[in-house]
């Protein structure tokens, strides 16, 4: 049977992987984005707002937009988004879908592309623990942002997802529900949305001490979400070789799949020691080295997959670590135009190196006070609700951080 005209059009512009290069439209695709997991949620609740923000970002050339597409947990659950897309196993938000799919088709109209982000290591959208819990009964999670908590206990809480039957299930009935959806506003099925580059499995899923049923989950949902959808990409939202000792991932092997089409990897020099806000630029020479190296390490891995790699999470306080919009941002500046210049090179050089997408944009949102933790009510920035607001976001007036991005997102689109 022949196509139609417009599906035959919509067929030509999927991104697809040519020899470990991305492709758009014939040619070689290369990009600046951004995070904006809330947009979703902003589609539902504050249309207006979203119009301005994409608008914003189609202003500067960011067109590619990683977001949250899967969120889960009751109203009243701490530290999360909210509203939820999945109150409980099977329940879905429709309003909320169809905030998604509002944000689908504004992102069509300005030529943009999503990275649709299908769940969370982490506990900001309720993610791998709110399904454990549910599969035990309401079991309580232990999380690691109370009093007395502990980040250790709550990573191997949220591994138990990958060996809990019910779990991965209710995980995957969601994967279908959406997958197989048709947007409300174009009448385009999702599985033929061009706006859509990729589906990724997680935030940040990490193996920790669950290491087999993990990398066995990662090759399983991706051959899944391939059997549901052959048009779409699929990554995992790896954060790659990061230097903790307890995150029980390996690079090379999470991603030496043939259902995963391309490599993902985060870089966080504060959190992880490489820069103390309180020296400044005393320390950004040894953060800059550090993460030279590991983007360095990362390439070498994707070049051998021979796949592409975007470093799709990547940023830096304010001065001082202050979480107040108006601190300055000498030193995150000089940071971005590091990593940027850094990226920008290596795609010059090597075949594999795609895109790199900042943390986090925030527009017009602002923080109902510095440093609080997100209520239901606040507008969404960059951070997500379990961190303090204003740590990492990128606002509308942050005019030398924006001239920044403007400048390495025409130069990378350009190549």
């Amino acid at each position: 049977m022949l196509l139609g005209v417009s599906q035959m059009a919509c067929a030509q512009n999927f991104i697809t992987v040519n020899d470990g290069t991305f492709i758009k439209g014939g040619k070689p695709y290369h990009y600046v984005g951004t995070n904006f997991w809330y947009g979703m949620n902003l589609g539902a609740a504050d249309k207006p707002r979203l119009i301005n923000e994409l608008d914003r970002l189609n202003k500067i050339g960011i067109k590619n937009l990683r977001i949250m597409a899967g969120s889960e947990g009751a109203y009243d659950a701490p530290w999360c988004i909210q509203p939820a897309v999945q109150t409980a196993p099977g329940q879905y938000n429709e309003s909320l879908l169809q905030g998604l799919d509002f944000l689908l088709a504004e992102m069509q109209k300005r030529g943009m592309e999503a990275v649709v982000c299908l769940n969370n290591f982490w506990p900001w959208s309720g993610g791998f623990a709110q399904y454990v819990s549910w599969a035990n009964d309401n079991e309580a999670i232990p999380y690691p942002m109370i009093k007395g908590g502990d980040w250790k206990a709550y990573q191997d809480y949220a591994t138990r997802f990958y060996n809990t039957p019910r779990a991965v299930q209710w995980y995957n009935d969601y994967l279908e529900h959406v997958i197989n959806r048709t947007n409300t506003i174009t009448q385009l099925p999702y599985k033929n949305d061009t706006t859509i580059m990729a589906w990724q499995l997680a935030n940040e899923p990490r193996g920790g001490t669950a290491i087999e049923y993990y990398r066995s989950w990662l090759h399983e949902t991706a051959k899944y979400i391939k059997g549901l959808d052959s048009n779409h990409l699929v990554s995992i939202g790896s954060e790659g070789n990061t230097p903790s000792t307890e995150n029980g991932n390996d690079f090379e092997k999470d991603h030496d799949s043939q259902y995963i089409d391309y490599c993902t990897f985060h870089l966080w020099p504060q959190n992880w020691g490489w820069y103390d806000p309180a020296q400044g630029e005393n320390m950004l020479a040894y953060a800059m080295g550090q993460s030279e190296s590991y983007i360095n390490d990362h390439i070498a891995i994707a070049v051998k997959l021979n796949k592409p790699l975007v470093l799709e999470e990547f940023g830096l306080s304010r001065d001082g670590n202050s979480h107040d919009p108006k601190t300055t941002v000498k030193v995150r500046d000089r940071y971005y135009s590091y990593v940027f210049t850094k990226l920008l090179s290596s795609v010059r050089k090597t075949k594999q190196v795609a895109g790199v997408n900042f943390w986090a944009w925030a527009g017009e949102g602002r923080p109902r006070e510095s440093k609080t933790i997100w209520k239901p009510g606040d507008d969404f920035i960059g951070d997500p609700p379990h961190e303090p607001q204003g740590w990492y976001s990128v606002y509308d007036k942050d005019k030398s951080t924006i001239k920044i991005i403007k400048q390495f997102a025409s130069a990378m689109a350009a190549y």
